[in-house]
């Protein structure tokens, strides 16, 4: 069997740690031996075991004293490159010399100053062969978000909203009204499980009252974020509930009241989406959803600081209303959702 077909089960293995990994990356490793699947794992938790180590474990416990020799014999493929530092567990590099595999085959580089090409190092100094790029771009676009986050210093950048047939976005009132249906409404919480954080302005906080939560979907909830210069969001308002740590970027204060986190920002009205990005960074949050409302959206959008946009496409028309957000970039994909349309579009940079 092909170098493709191990490295493809790896990033198959990776994705199942989805939503519990970062900011670390999802990493999926097999093992093999005459072409046979020996061990497999990945990395199920942040600050817990790597991949590697999960199969390497699952050989020891499988094959008992004859897992030694196998090793020694075997081709170990990794999605991302191994880990050549000590941070919270021991280098899964100094790992795979210590067992003296025969041949390691690696998808990516691991792009993070202390490991990038140093475990491949640490390797081929041990006399190990490696081989690394199989794949290359799939495990790109697994780990968009980390590559993203170490390579640019800033989050991935989802926006998110829907529109009716006739192009609005929200109610000039005010008020709260539903476009698309409650099976979009699902699988929005299921993203929200998926990514770090969820970000609204202050006018969604307080037109919509929403929870930002996932309790439509089984995982943890986000990060939920609002940007609020002025703090006039109502202190009842439901985001700033116990469940989720909220934070709130504003021009006032900066302070910690149990999971409320404010946090102080000068001059927001000037270049806000390049602020918000590099304070999230800061942050540890690798992935965000802006949900709204539409200047918050626009402004990431007139800034071009933004990675997909899923818009929803009811079959609905409204008199009246304010109008969608415009976006320009590459239809990736178009799945009916109930009653609705979700496109898909990526930001094509040059």
């Amino acid at each position: 069997m092909s170098d493709e077909v191990f490295i493809k089960r790896c990033l198959e293995l990776a994705e199942l740690g989805k939503g519990s990994v970062s900011p670390n990356p999802m990493v999926g490793c097999v093992i093999v031996s005459e072409g046979k699947i020996i061990g497999e794992g990945y990395h199920q938790q942040y600050g817990k075991a790597h991949a590697e180590v999960n199969a390497v474990n699952a050989v020891l416990l499988t094959y008992g004293d004859a897992a030694s020799a196998l090793l020694k014999v075997s081709t170990v493929y990794v999605s991302l490159e191994p880990c050549a530092h000590f941070g919270k567990t021991p280098p899964c590099a100094d790992l795979l010399v210590r067992h003296q595999v025969k041949k390691v085959v690696i998808c990516n580089r691991d792009p993070f100053p202390d490991v990038d090409g140093k475990g491949i190092g640490k390797l081929e100094a041990a006399g190990i062969e490696v081989v690394y790029g199989v794949l290359h771009e799939e495990g790109l676009q697994l780990n968009r978000r980390f590559f993203t986050r170490i390579r640019e210093q800033r989050p991935y950048i989802i926006l998110k909203w829907a529109r009716t047939a006739n192009g609005y976005f929200a109610p000039k009132n005010s008020t709260q009204q539903w476009i698309s249906g409650p099976l979009a409404k699902k699988l929005v919480h299921k993203w929200r499980t998926e990514e770090d954080a969820v970000l609204v302005g202050k006018q969604t906080a307080i037109a919509d009252n929403p929870q930002l939560n996932a309790r439509e979907w089984t995982g943890s909830n986000p990060v939920r974020i609002i940007v609020d210069r002025t703090l006039q969001v109502p202190e009842d308002n439901h985001v700033f509930t116990a469940g989720a740590r909220t934070v709130i970027l504003n021009e006032v204060k900066t302070d910690v009241i149990n999971n409320l986190h404010y946090i102080s920002m000068e001059d927001m009205q000037y270049y806000l989406p390049q602020k918000i990005a590099y304070q999230l960074y800061l942050m540890d949050i690798q992935s965000i959803i802006i949900e709204g409302g539409a200047n918050i959206l626009n402004q990431f959008i007139s800034a071009g600081l933004w990675d997909e946009a899923r818009v929803f496409n009811s079959k609905s028309n409204w008199e009246t209303g304010i109008y969608s957000p415009q976006i320009n970039g590459k239809i990736t994909s178009v799945t009916e959702v109930d009653q609705d349309y979700l496109t898909i579009y990526e930001n094509i940079r040059n």
